[in-house]
């Protein structure tokens, strides 16, 4: 017992030597570092950034865009002006022009006006280091000379999706060959015109008769300016089956220009292109029965962001198609709730 005694005792001691030569151990912190202060610590702060919507203010889809432009301004930090160009591809460049003079870090562009007008004004404002990137049409040309410079694309591939919503139509609405097609497009707009050229192609593909128009501009810029002209076409075309329109404002506008033409919701087949509140509304009252969503909304934050990138961290161009599904009367509500917030 004597010497089990010692010997617990020689461990006590040894235990409280070796706690007493062991470092002290470091308090939990009680406080945390104080958040910075709104608009401070942000990675894209100091980066100045002209933006294109495109449109109009207010115009369901432009809207969208700039909504998705802000959203990135306040997650990212940096100073953005925005220009709107009532879709018109000369003030487009016009604006460029006046923008580039500036001397921004970056602009974002709609692609409308085409790879030769645009080339001129693009070399020379990455000449001046600044970052050029497009939206919803793509400038293939100068994308790929200036990729690695930051000029990217987000947008929905035209071509491909002016093909797959005539494809599309003609599958859901029943059509045969020799039906009658109304286009109502803006094949005259180089870069532009490469979606209304896939539907126009993808019908007669189809052996649809195609009845094509241009967009005017006033229709262009208010597509309510375009009631008589679809009017005039309805009427002197009664036997038309299925119509397009290839522009998101027009594609809001359709159960109006049905109704002034004095169709019912089912006696032709609408389709078009890009979701708003209104064409939400006549997909529900089969006004509208197929649409092509651009999901637009990542079209403005994305630009912002690969500005910021590019700016800041050297990144070059990317390439992201925005414009893959389609909504109609079976999945519109999974979208609705979106679209009345201006985010789909």
């Amino acid at each position: 017992m004597t010497r089990l005694k010692l010997l617990l005792t020689l461990l006590f001691v040894a235990a409280m030597i070796l706690a007493a030569c062991a470092p002290a151990a470091t308090a939990p912190a009680t406080e945390q570092p104080a958040a910075p202060a709104a608009g401070e610590g942000k990675w894209c702060s100091g980066t100045n950034i002209i933006f294109f919507p495109g449109g109009a203010p207010g115009g369901p889809f432009e809207t969208v865009v700039y909504n998705g432009a802000v959203a990135a301004a306040a997650d990212l930090g940096p100073n953005v002006e925005y220009v709107w160009s009532d879709w018109n591809p000369q003030k487009m460049i016009t604006q460029f022009s006046e923008a580039m003079a500036t001397n921004p870090d970056g602009i974002a562009i709609m692609g409308h006006p085409g790879d030769e007008a645009y080339a001129p004004l693009v070399d020379e404002a990455e000449s001046k280091g600044i970052v050029v990137t497009s939206m919803n049409t793509q400038l293939p040309q100068l994308q790929a000379k200036y990729s690695s410079s930051g000029f990217g694309y987000v947008g929905a591939i035209l071509y491909d999706a002016g093909w797959a919503l005539a494809k599309e139509s003609v599958a859901r609405a029943g059509l045969q060959a020799g039906d009658k097609a109304f286009v109502w497009g803006l094949l005259a707009q180089a870069g532009r015109g490469e979606r209304t050229k896939g539907v126009v192609e993808g019908l007669e593909d189809s052996g649809l008769e195609v009845i094509y128009q241009e967009i005017d501009d006033a229709t262009n810029a208010d597509a309510a300016a375009g009631v008589p002209v679809f009017v005039g076409m309805m009427s002197a075309n009664p036997d038309i089956k299925l119509v397009v329109t290839d522009h998101g404002n027009l594609t809001a506008t359709q159960q109006t220009f049905f109704e002034s033409a004095g169709k019912g919701p089912d006696d032709v087949f609408g389709a078009g292109f890009d979701l708003s509140e209104a064409t939400v509304e006549a997909i529900r009252g089969g006004w509208t029965d197929l649409v092509i969503d651009q999901q637009q909304w990542l079209q403005g934050y994305l630009a912002v962001l690969q500005i910021c990138l590019t700016h800041n961290y050297a990144f070059t161009g990317l390439q992201i198609d925005t414009g893959a599904g389609f909504a109609h009367k079976d999945n519109v509500e999974l979208l609705a709730a979106l679209v009345e917030k201006q985010i789909r």
